[in-house]
């Protein structure tokens, strides 16, 4: 008789999440596909030999979709499909259908980057982060800002999946002593509280999107740090803007959210969007434009956590539906797996990055304990976690963690 899944009320994989992952574990070291519930990783190869998904659609083979080291060809199918994957799964961890062999306790598997990323997107899309980053670009906020999502292209080579550590990068930048430019490790390591969400459906090259189709061209969602070497990045901003300062590593949490999940926390954005945006951007239901995902980040250091801020993706100005329809506007075509980042998630108080929290580095951050810093240190680890729900009412998920350490240079 199948085991009946327990489920602890502190887990973020509850019977309404059912995220996708890729992993890997010593008894059978080939990545491939999985899910995760409770404790466990579902093991979706063991799970569709079982027959479990004969009734979706003859006319797929789940076990070669499933059985790959990243989850680009179930992303491809079409959203119907994958709704029903995650319905049967859902259904057979109800009935207590799940079979033994195809549980693997989390702790003993190697968790794999989700995706092969073909292209890598960063957004800068918060108005009180632009606000509270302004000295960095001359103490305004374009008025270009308002009028589409701005964005810049990233390293798809240097996105990580959590838990690898990040080492301290090299570049050049003005030393803070004698104002001259130096060849070194970064002194001023940042984080930047993000999230970060892959394509599903392609657009071809050549062709635009509809923004009320972007739901069909999203797989789902990550958490996701943009790490940032603040003053290699102030040195190559003027006149082109961030290169190695930001190019040297993205972590990002390794099971994908799905858009089905995430569907019942739809609400609206918190800021009004003024001037309207253009028609390619213009997103019709208000009280669906965007998802509250509560946010949040942090630092270990000498093992000892400290809560650095809280945060929630609807604070977005413009949100992950815009910032796809414009990304694909100019006809650059997009694949699957592409990942796109929402750029750092601040609010009126929330700050999701150091560079904030020291007001351009002109402060010190003062922790519970009397101590006082700017930037990280070696060995400082960095931990994002999400959620969405309240466990009182209603369905409840989370998206695990993105961590990471930094080492030295």
């Amino acid at each position: 008789m199948p085991p009946k899944i327990k489920i602890s009320p502190n887990s973020p994989f509850t019977i309404e999440n059912i995220p996708f992952g890729v992993i890997k574990n010593p008894k059978n070291p080939n990545a491939r596909c999985a899910s995760a519930i409770g404790d466990y990783a579902l093991d979706l190869v063991a799970y569709t030999r079982a027959s479990h998904l004969k009734g979706v659609d003859g006319r797929i083979s789940f076990e070669d979709v499933f059985n790959q080291a990243t989850l680009n060809s179930f992303a491809a199918l079409p959203i119907s499909i994958r709704k029903a994957v995650r319905e049967q799964i859902q259904h057979d961890i109800r009935e207590g259908l799940v079979e033994e062999q195809c549980l693997i306790p989390l702790q003993d598997v190697t968790m794999l980057l989700p995706m092969h990323i073909g292209g890598y997107s960063d957004f800068y899309c918060s108005l009180e982060h632009v606000r509270n980053c302004s000295p960095m670009t001359a103490n305004v906020v374009p008025q270009n800002w308002f009028h589409a999502p701005c964005v810049y292209n990233g390293r798809a080579s240097s996105v990580v999946c959590s838990p690898q550590p990040i080492k301290r990068p090299k570049g050049v930048f003005y030393d803070p002593d004698t104002d001259e430019p130096t060849y070194g490790a970064s002194r001023r390591m940042d984080y930047e509280l993000e999230m970060g969400y892959f394509v599903s459906r392609p657009v071809p090259y050549g062709e635009t999107m509809d923004v009320a189709d972007a739901e069909e061209h999203i797989f789902g969602f990550v958490l996701l740090n943009d790490w940032s070497a603040r003053d290699i990045q102030a040195f190559e901003m003027k006149p082109l803007g961030p290169f190695h300062g930001k190019g040297f590593g993205t972590s990002i949490s390794p099971w994908v959210i799905t858009m089905e999940a995430l569907e019942p926390f739809r609400c609206p954005t918190k800021l009004k969007q003024d001037p309207a945006p253009f028609k390619h951007l213009h997103w019709k239901d208000e009280k669906k434009a965007t998802f509250d995902v509560k946010l949040s980040v942090t630092m270990i250091r000498k093992e000892k956590p400290y809560k650095m801020a809280t945060s929630n993706l609807r604070y977005l100005y413009w949100t992950p539906f815009q910032q796809l329809a414009h990304h694909a506007s100019a006809m650059c075509g997009m694949g699957t797996g592409d990942l796109l980042g929402t750029g750092t998630i601040s609010g009126d108080y929330e700050l999701g990055c150091l560079f904030e929290a020291t007001e351009a580095s002109t402060k010190n951050v003062s922790l519970p304990d009397g101590q006082s810093f700017q930037y990280l240190e070696d060995e400082d680890e960095i931990v994002l976690e999400a959620w969405c729900g309240d466990a009182e009412a209603g369905p409840r998920l989370g998206f695990g963690q993105c961590r990471g350490k930094l080492l030295p240079a």
